[in-house]
């Protein structure tokens, strides 16, 4: 039995180290991609931008008021969709709306649904308001930079391109759970971002993220509307795939948009994590099983605790940790963000681990206070 201990820690000290060459390879190719070339052609289209609503989570206005103060030569015109005309998002809008009357707005309040997706329902339902046919979709809980849109708008601008979207970093809940909120702000920002980062640098990832979703009326038009969406709970990623499929290609501009982090119950983070992390599993199952590299400090640490911490295990462990945290100041540097101290890193890496694990087995998420049923087309169904 001992020796069965003994060669399992090996093993897994092994995948540790694949594992830190996979953080040392992520830190590159991060530096690589906000290195990236910048189509700087004037290119100001008048623009539509839609925000799909559902209540007033914490950093709604601040987060709002981003889109509001766009440094765009261009005509843009914000349209905020809700469900229902009670809900508490309404208000951060009117008070956003008195603080620039300026803007060009609308509020749409229909409570239409035609799928089990509500907010591509909400979309459907705010279409007939968007009077421009450049389009950029963006989620509540997204901040941006002032030359977000110009930015965006010159990427969809490249020949052959048909939809844009953006990379995100996490940022801690100003009103959320301290602890809570900046755990799942550096899952983003030190697990997705530059897991995305590799993915795509190396070809073996296409994303496309709800953070920015920009394409022109006739493109969304050519894939069936927002209607051929409305039962996907990955709809961002099927619209990405959608307009490739019809030859176009996706852009990534090399800059970030801000994702607030609003957890305030481990129950939640853990709730919302794995419902992300199913999803991935059920459009992209290859891609969710090769991520199993990236936990190189949790097999670090298993293979440390079989192989009675002797110094081979003790090293391995340092290096994997070592090159997270490497990662971690580069994000911080490149992307201009801070989700969490670097004390907590091991933590966030276990976690990640966990949720990991838990997501290989089940086939239903938890969203918006309702279970789905998933199936492998990425459809859903109410439980």
């Amino acid at each position: 039995m001992q020796s069965l201990f003994t060669d399992t820690g090996w093993v897994l000290a092994a995948v540790a180290l694949a594992g830190a060459s996979y953080a040392f390879l992520s830190t590159v190719l991060v530096g690589r991609f906000m290195r990236g070339e910048q189509n700087n052609t004037p290119h100001n289209p008048s623009v539509t931008i839609l925000k799909p609503l559902y209540r007033a989570e914490p950093g709604l206005f601040e987060n709002l008021e981003t889109f509001f103060t766009q440094a765009y030569d261009g005509q843009v015109q914000i349209v905020f969709g809700v469900h229902d005309e009670s809900d508490p998002a309404m208000d951060v809008v009117l008070a956003l709306q008195a603080k620039y009357p300026q803007a060009d707005t609308a509020i749409v309040a229909d409570a239409a649904l035609y799928g089990a997706n509500a907010k591509v329902s909400n979309l459907i339902n705010m279409l007939p308001s968007a009077r421009h046919d450049t389009l950029v979709l963006s989620d509540s809980d997204i901040a941006v930079g002032k030359q977000w849109l110009t930015q965006v708008t010159a990427a969809l601008a490249r020949p052959g391109v048909g939809i844009v979207t953006c990379l995100y970093t996490g940022e801690p809940s100003k009103d959320g759970h301290r602890l809570w909120s900046a755990l799942s702000a550096m899952g983003t920002s030190y697990g997705f971002l530059p897991n995305a980062v590799t993915g795509t640098s190396l070809g073996l990832a296409t994303p496309c993220f709800g953070s920015t979703i920009a394409m022109r009326r006739q493109t969304l038009d050519e894939v069936g509307g927002f209607a051929a969406f409305a039962d996907q709970l990955a709809d961002d990623y099927e619209m990405g795939r959608a307009v490739r499929a019809r030859g176009y290609t996706l852009a990534i501009p090399a800059m970030g948009v801000g994702h607030t982090a609003t957890e305030d119950t481990v129950a939640g983070l853990f709730r919302h994590e794995l419902r992300w992390t199913r999803t991935i599993r059920m459009v992209n199952p290859a891609g969710h099983l090769g991520s199993i590299v990236t936990h190189g400090f949790a097999f670090a640490l298993m293979s440390a605790l079989l192989l009675d911490f002797n110094a081979a295990s003790m090293a391995v462990l340092a290096l994997t940790l070592a090159t997270r945290l490497v990662l971690k100041a580069r994000i911080d540097g490149l992307f201009g963000t801070y989700a969490g101290p670097y004390w907590l890193m091991p933590v966030r890496d276990l976690l990640s681990f966990v949720v990991f694990v838990a997501s290989l087995f089940g086939e239903t998420v938890h969203w918006r206070g309702t279970h789905f049923a998933v199936e492998a087309s990425g459809a859903m169904s109410q439980v």
